[in-house]
C-alpha cells in the first residue's frame, strides 16, 4: 500500500447508482485509487456471491464485507502476511461475526407471521428481481445468504416491539436502502471495518488513515469510527438523518457524488502529505 490509506464503500446508492446499478460517475475515482495502491473495501449488505461478481467487474482482488458486517472475506493469495492466521471458509480466510442463515432463518419464521414479514427466504426469484430491480441472475445471488435475513413489512408495524422482542434470540434489525436486515446482535458494518483495520494495520508502521462511504442508516456504524466520514444523498437529493463530527455530504447522489467526494478527499490529503501535515487524523 503505497499511501496508508484504506477505504470503506458501501455499494447501493452509494458506489453503485440506485436505480441502475452503475459506476460510471465513480470511474475516474476508482483509477485514481488504483495508481495510488489503496485498497477498496467493499462493505454492502450484499452476499458474498453478489460481492464476487462486483469485484471482477470493479477489477477488485480485495478484502471485502457482506452482509451488514456479517463477515470479513479475504482471498486465498491476499498478500498481507498475517492472512493464514485466519479462519479458512468458503474458499476464503477471514472472520464472522453474524450467525449462519439457516439459523437466521429459524428464528425468522418463528415472528414473521406475527409481525407480518415477507423475507428473501420467503420470496421467489421473480419476487426479488421484481422489488430490487435486479435481473433474475442478480437475485439468484442475493438469496445466497450466509448472515442475514433482508425483508419487508407487510403492514405498518410496532419496529421497536419487534427489536425488544428479537433481544433474547441474540438479534436485531438495521435498515438499509431498500429493505430491514435481521442481523446478530453486535454485527454492523463498524466492528468488521474495525476488524480489517487491524488486519492492514499489523503490517504497517504508519497509521493508517480510513475513508468510509455510505448513504444509508446501516452504514451508520461504519461512518462514525472511520476517521473521514461520507454521506451520499438519496437519488431525491435529501440525506438520512446522520449527525457525525467531520461527516462530509457528497454533492450527488449515487456513483457521481462518490466519484466527486473521493477525488476531493484524496486531493486534501496528497496536498497534506507533501507538506507533512495531516489534518485529518
Amino acid at each position: 500500500m503505497a499511501f496508508p490509506l484504506l477505504v470503506f464503500t458501501d455499494l447501493d446508492g452509494s458506489l453503485l447508482d440506485h436505480h441502475s446499478y452503475s459506476f460510471k460517475g465513480a470511474e475516474k475515482a476508482l483509477i485514481r485509487l488504483q495508481q495510488l495502491a489503496v485498497p477498496l473495501i467493499l462493505t454492502s449488505s450484499k452476499t458474498r456471491a453478489e460481492i464476487e461478481i462486483l469485484q471482477i467487474r470493479l477489477g477488485l482482488h480485495e478484502a471485502f464485507i457482506t452482509e451488514n458486517g456479517g463477515g470479513i472475506f479475504l482471498p486465498l493469495d491476499h498478500p498481507l502476511q498475517n492472512i493464514n492466521k485466519l479462519q479458512q471458509f468458503n474458499g476464503y480466510r477471514g472472520k464472522q461475526f453474524g450467525k449462519p442463515y439457516k439459523e437466521i432463518r429459524r428464528i425468522f419464521q418463528t415472528i414473521k407471521d406475527r409481525y407480518k414479514l415477507i423475507g428473501f427466504g420467503d420470496m421467489t426469484v421473480d419476487e426479488i428481481s421484481k422489488l430490487t430491480g435486479l435481473t433474475r441472475k442478480q437475485a439468484c445471488l442475493a438469496q445466497k445468504r450466509d448472515f442475514s435475513e433482508p425483508f419487508l413489512f407487510l403492514v405498518e408495524t410496532d419496529l421497536q416491539a419487534l427489536k425488544t422482542e428479537l433481544v433474547e434470540y441474540g438479534l436485531t434489525v438495521t435498515r438499509g436502502g431498500r429493505f430491514y436486515h435481521l442481523i446478530s446482535t453486535g454485527q454492523d458494518k463498524g466492528r468488521a471495518v474495525i476488524g480489517t483495520k487491524d488486519l492492514f494495520q499489523a503490517e504497517y508502521q504508519d497509521r493508517i488513515i480510513t475513508i468510509g462511504v455510505g448513504d444509508a442508516e446501516n452504514d451508520y456504524p461504519m461512518l462514525r469510527i472511520v476517521d473521514i466520514p461520507v454521506l451520499i444523498p438519496k437519488p431525491d437529493g435529501s440525506y438520512v438523518n446522520m449527525h457525525l463530527d467531520g461527516l462530509r455530504k457528497a454533492p450527488h447522489p449515487g456513483s457521481k457524488g462518490w466519484g466527486e467526494s473521493i477525488m476531493a478527499t484524496l486531493e486534501e490529503l496528497e496536498k497534506q502529505r507533501t507538506t507533512g501535515k495531516l489534518t485529518f487524523i
